[in-house]
């Protein structure tokens, strides 16, 4: 089953790039899929017409990769009223259904004001209720660890009250790694519910400028070695950082170098 881990990356490494172009790098590096930003400054978002959609599903179908995921940027425990946040998430739903995506990643962020408890049960009121949502459009919410949510740990006291196949778990193994939180922890919270992960390097907790697979100190040796050890057959997805880091390499350049890295990992760990 090791074998069979699919390798995509994301467009938040090539912000803006035009469909067509993405999808010549993916062709080009040998990577079977693309997780898309969703958001209005990319080519790909909700705001897309019928027309839109059906003409960048059939671009991904034609040249043999698959839309891996809409990285949107609703945030499911944010104050305010439900209705705005599961609007947000109903609009990427259905991009998703269109595309053939069939993942959608949402953030946390909760108010760090807020209590702790109070946070979680107002994110899985709406992850629960954005679910059934998604079950009926074949499509899977996933929770990113990230922000307020963090480890594996925390996003666990949100997915675990939900407990609704529909809504999933989306590993970023940097913000787990700057939560403390070691691979296998990680692993052991969210095997239930993981929808795929999203894998990238930094040179320290103080500098996360991107930099290639390999050349940081994220624990990517690790996480690989336990995906392997539990046979999970998933996707691992690039997320190179360039969108917010104007210094970094551009992506392309570290695409062939990036794929190599996954590849001699899952072959070491096999």
């Amino acid at each position: 089953m090791v074998r069979s881990m699919k390798l995509a990356f994301s467009t938040l490494g090539v912000p803006g790039l035009p469909v067509p172009d993405v999808l010549a790098l993916a062709t080009a590096h040998h990577y079977h899929g693309v997780e898309l930003r969703a958001h209005p400054e990319e080519p790909v978002h909700p705001g897309l017409s019928p027309g839109e959609r059906a003409e960048t599903a059939d671009a991904f179908r034609a040249a043999g990769v698959e839309v891996l995921a809409l990285a949107g940027y609703a945030r499911i425990a944010a104050p305010g009223e439900d209705g705005a946040v599961l609007e947000e998430i109903r609009r990427l739903l259905r991009l998703a259904h269109d595309l053939g995506a069939p993942f959608v990643r949402v953030f946390p962020g909760a108010d760090p004001d807020r209590p702790r408890a109070e946070s979680d049960g107002v994110a899985a009121r709406r992850l629960g209720t954005a679910a059934e949502d998604a079950a009926a459009l074949g499509v899977r919410i996933l929770l990113e660890t990230h922000d307020s949510h963090r480890t594996g740990a925390d996003a666990i006291r949100v997915l675990g009250p939900v407990g609704h196949h529909n809504a999933g778990a989306l590993w970023d193994v940097m913000h787990t790694w700057l939560g403390g939180e070691q691979p296998a922890e990680t692993y052991a919270a969210l095997a239930p519910h993981l929808g795929y992960v999203q894998v990238k390097d930094i040179s320290s907790a103080e500098d996360t400028t991107p930099l290639p697979l390999g050349a940081g100190v994220l624990p990517l040796t690790e996480c690989v070695d336990v995906l392997c050890r539990h046979g999970w057959d998933g996707w691992l997805c690039w997320e190179y950082e360039k969108r917010w880091y104007e210094s970094a390499a551009p992506l392309p350049g570290l695409l062939d170098a990036g794929r190599d890295h996954l590849v001699r990992l899952l072959g070491e760990a096999a």
